[in-house]
């Protein structure tokens, strides 16, 4: 047990200080952060998204997790998960890629961390449903139950917030103690 990497998947709606949480998290715990491969492709998409973009995203994280998982010090703080492109596809397309659906399963991360929609939402081209949080909060209840994940949401502002999410990886790694 010594030399595995524990995944901790940081997930939720649009607007919940994902990527900031996880670059607290790497920073925290003294490891490296997979960023969220969609955004830098949505930045670089000049038409609305079609169904190959979700499956280049869901490609490009697997990519991105694989490549910065050796430099992990026991923790991978993973921004998102492909997950996203299941649930992004479930709402544009009505569903979703049939090899994102057949992966789901083979890659499971430790311990996700859903972060709650207590924050303000934060306009950003990227982002596109600010009236539908609570609907895509219920439906990453629905898929990380549906995955028997083990996960903790996280509420609260500013250092709570943080600390909340300090916490629960801490009671995590402590459970392997």
């Amino acid at each position: 047990m010594e030399n595995k990497i524990f995944k901790i998947a940081v997930v939720g709606p649009e607007s919940t200080g994902k990527s900031t949480m996880s670059k607290y998290l790497a920073d925290y715990f003294n490891t490296v952060w997979v960023p969220e491969f969609a955004r830098g492709y949505c930045e670089n998409l000049t038409g609305d998204y079609t169904w190959q973009d979700e499956i280049n995203m869901f490609y490009g994280q697997l990519q991105l997790e694989k490549e910065l998982e050796p430099q992990a010090n026991k923790l991978l703080i993973c921004d998102t998960t492909f997950i996203t492109v299941k649930i992004w596809s479930d709402q544009l397309f009505g569903k979703s890629p049939q090899e994102v659906l057949d992966e789901l399963p083979k890659h499971p991360y430790d311990l996700y961390l859903l972060l709650n929609i207590d924050l303000a939402w934060e306009d950003d081209p990227l982002r596109d449903f600010p009236n539908m949080r609570e609907h895509f909060m219920d439906v990453w209840h629905k898929e990380l139950q549906a995955l028997n994940a083990r996960y903790v949401v996280i509420s609260g502002t500013g250092a709570d917030r943080y600390a909340n999410a300090v916490s629960a990886v801490g009671d995590f790694l402590n459970s392997f103690r």
